[in-house]
């Protein structure tokens, strides 16, 4: 029969094999940038602000992208860029 530490114990190693907070918010960043320079050179982009926050189990991430002589739809982008970020996360709590 197992005592209250070795349940104790488990439950920490399985909180361990989740990824840390640091390591959720570079995944989501680095995705999100993955998008925006994928679809548009770095001159075109006179500003890209990603903004990634993991507190209590929930991501918010917010992506300002400032290209008006890019040729497609910023917009779009951002939101992509978004997307692929959450997406990451995901795959890496999968």
């Amino acid at each position: 029969m197992p005592t209250d530490d070795a349940a104790a114990d488990g439950g920490a190693d399985a909180a361990s094999d989740d990824p840390s907070d640091e390591e959720v918010v570079e995944t989501a960043a680095e995705a999100a940038d993955r998008v925006v320079f994928s679809r548009f050179d770095r001159s075109a982009v006179d500003d890209l602000d990603v903004t990634v926050t993991f507190e209590d189990g929930i991501l918010e991430v917010d992506v300002y992208l400032n290209a008006p002589d890019a040729s497609g739809d910023p917009d779009r982008v951002a939101d992509d860029a978004a997307l692929a970020a959450r997406g990451a996360v995901d795959d890496l709590f999968a």
